[in-house]
């Protein structure tokens, strides 16, 4: 039986930060104000905001967590286990934009003008491909399939179990939480290669 090829691909640290609808962003900042973009992300159309808020539980607070855009239809909070320790909190490993949030823990988010309390939302994203639906018919890959990633480099390793993440406007690349890109020595120009299925 012939041997998939692999294939190269970005590797890139997806740092904690929040997803708000736009009633708890108002609540956090002020009615009438807008997110504002600090920097494009990798994906077409998302962006790290200018705005960030303070996490907060009975375990510890977690300052300067940056809210991604554009704005949701829901709120969700993305951690590293490390992350989550030092609040108190230990939430389940679940697919990032994951809109069954039961069985997740929430939190309080405190902004500028104001602050919501989450009663579940708080999760320890997947890590996962992006990759769009044509590059995924190539390769014979299916949404929310598992492939597996390899990182050379001085802290060489393999991540089993990387989500796969389908979408026409796509752009290639993996994302890992701090947990994992630490651990791995991933950088600002790091590769990866996708191992055969």
């Amino acid at each position: 039986m012939q041997q998939q090829p692999t294939l190269s691909v970005s590797v890139e640290v997806s740092a904690r930060h929040v997803h708000l609808d736009i009633v708890a962003f108002e609540t956090l900042f002020g009615t009438g104000t807008k997110l504002s973009l600090k920097r494009d992300l990798s994906q077409p159309g998302q962006f790290a905001s200018s705005e960030t808020v303070v996490l907060k539980t009975q375990g510890g607070l977690l300052e300067s967590v940056r809210i991604l855009g554009p704005l949701r239809d829901y709120c969700q909070v993305e951690l590293s286990k490390t992350e989550a320790r030092l609040l108190g909190l230990d939430p389940p490993i679940r697919r990032s934009h994951e809109l069954d949030l039961d069985g997740t823990p929430g939190l309080t988010i405190v902004g500028p003008q104001g602050e919501i309390r989450l009663d579940k939302g708080v999760i320890i994203p997947w890590r996962h491909l992006h990759i769009s639906n044509t590059e995924a018919l190539d390769l014979k890959l299916a949404a929310d399939s598992l492939v597996s990633v390899r990182i050379t480099g001085e802290r060489a390793t393999i991540f089993e179990n990387v989500l796969v993440h389908m979408h026409p406007s796509f752009h290639l690349s993996v994302h890992l939480d701090t947990d994992e890109g630490n651990a791995a020595g991933v950088g600002m120009h790091t590769e990866g290669e996708i191992l055969p299925w």
